[in-house]
């Protein structure tokens, strides 16, 4: 509520454009990202009504490591090929791979959610003292399949994100305020984008906190932290007149994974919680 009564204040401060903003890229200055952003809307409808079915209906109980890899691997692998196989419009289909916007939103919620499962599931576990008691094959002590999770989750929460941020920076002036007002928008959409994860999920079992109330509030701004350097960071990918090369994108990613860890850290140093990362290269746990 915090967050929302500084934007309700902020707002009043900010200086509309005469013409009102847009969510979406243009369709002539951005017709790759504008189509990318389109075609992961309508794909996370579709993901999002498969988790709901899976959860809702408890299909989760009969799946064994294999089944988790073949829902999660099966659900994100659309969103990796379709750069390959779909390119989306006559300008990328013309375009080499590499240059395509969506195969570069791909790789860099790539890196970011492999960085994120390999190292910042630690912290949780630590932290929260959070854990995955489903069938698994695990690298590093993480569930395999939650990193191919991540990638469609990430995909449409960055997307949003960039929607969230378009339609600010389109619709107002460059001024003191409207710089205050993305740093509060990005700060309450992090928070509000965590705790509605851990919310929806609370009714699956094999994901759980010791403190389930700590989860919700402290964990989420935890989570939050992810989400504060990853949206304004991935908004700014093609976002101007200037492309973004291949080498580009993956510097940005791993740049904004590095700044992640040591802002996740800094908040254990301050509990004063010692932190242990213990894994095996390749586990499998709860097996069936």
């Amino acid at each position: 509520m915090a967050q929302l009564a500084a934007l309700y204040a902020l707002s009043f401060a900010l200086t509309p454009y005469a013409v009102p903003g847009n969510w979406l890229p243009e369709p002539k200055g951005n017709e790759s990202k504008r189509l990318y952003e389109k075609w992961t809307l309508g794909y996370s409808v579709f993901w999002i009504g498969c988790f709901a079915i899976i959860v809702g209906c408890k299909v989760y109980e009969t799946m064994d490591q294999m089944g988790y890899i073949f829902v999660c691997g099966g659900l994100a692998l659309p969103l990796v090929l379709q750069p390959l196989l779909m390119p989306l419009g006559d300008k990328e289909a013309k375009s080499p791979l590499a240059e395509r916007y969506s195969f570069k939103a791909n790789v860099w919620i790539l890196i970011f959610s492999h960085i994120g499962n390999y190292w910042y599931t630690h912290y949780f576990y630590t932290v929260l003292r959070a854990k995955y008691t489903m069938p698994s094959w695990r690298l590093n002590d993480v569930p395999i399949a939650m990193t191919f999770a991540t990638h469609f989750y990430f995909t449409t929460y960055h997307t949003l994100s960039n929607m969230m941020l378009r339609k600010i920076t389109s619709s107002f002036r460059q001024t003191f305020a409207r710089r205050m007002f993305v740093a509060a928008a990005i700060l309450a959409f992090s928070y509000f984008t965590a705790f509605m994860e851990t919310l929806t999920i609370s009714a699956y079992p094999d994901y759980s906190f010791e403190d389930r109330h700590m989860a919700y509030t402290v964990g989420s701004a935890f989570y939050g932290i992810y989400f504060i350097v990853s949206f304004p960071v991935f908004f700014r990918l093609d976002e101007s007149g200037s492309k973004y090369t291949l080498f580009q994108t993956c510097m940005e990613a791993l740049g904004s994974g590095m700044l992640v860890l040591i802002m996740l850290d800094l908040v254990r140093l301050v509990l004063g919680i010692e932190f242990r990362m213990a894994g095996d290269l390749w586990k499998c746990t709860h097996c069936k």
